[in-house]
């Protein structure tokens, strides 16, 4: 009653059934370490340098080419890595919507700084140009503020915690003081045409 049958004992395996379980695997040796390193190991300098440094300088010239087809299209899977991804398209194209003096401030300067050329002799006249000048410098930073404060609450609203704001401050008002035709990427809208996340 209290006694186990024979029969119930765990059967122990075989050595044939040993065998079999130790050869199912990976069916060969772990390597040895400096093997293992040797296939890895790759030359610093390739055999041929000549051949290897033409083969690199066409690679590069190929991507320039490429980029620079991008910055000219706004294709974005092309765009340097400083120009990628919605929210700095998203700057970009507030930015190119919107008219902004910084934009007409390069002209306005050049102007300035030839007509003190001119007035040169007037000392009051050149006082006043030069004063003229420091109130377009004055306005064109408070536009660049205000454009700033409204592209920071699209960008909040449009994608919250996604928006990256360090750095975009910078890209947003750069842009805005290139003339519109030198801006790369080029322009994507027109004025008026704001973005729409």
């Amino acid at each position: 009653m209290f006694f186990r049958s024979k029969s119930a004992d765990p059967v122990p395996p075989t050595d044939d059934e040993n065998l079999g379980a130790i050869s199912t695997g990976k069916g060969h040796a772990t390597p040895k370490r400096k093997a293992a390193e040797a296939l890895n190991r790759r030359p610093l300098v390739p055999a041929d340098r000549k051949a290897a440094g033409k083969t690199d300088r066409a690679a590069a010239r190929t991507l320039r080419d490429r980029e620079y087809q991008a910055m000219q299209s706004g294709d974005e899977r092309y765009l340097p890595a400083k120009h990628q991804g919605p929210v700095l398209r998203f700057v970009r194209d507030h930015v190119d919507a919107r008219w902004n003096l910084g934009e007409f401030f390069l002209p306005i300067a050049m102007t300035f700084v030839v007509a003190t050329f001119f007035f040169s002799k007037n000392q009051a006249a050149a006082a006043i140009i030069i004063l003229i000048l420091y109130a377009v410098v004055i306005i064109t930073v408070i536009d660049a503020a205000i454009m700033w404060r409204t592209l920071k609450k699209r960008l909040a609203l449009s994608f919250g915690d996604r928006a990256r704001v360090r750095g975009v401050m910078m890209y947003a008002v750069m842009r805005a003081f290139q003339i519109r035709r030198a801006r790369l990427p080029k322009p994507q809208v027109k004025h008026g045409e704001y973005p729409v996340a």
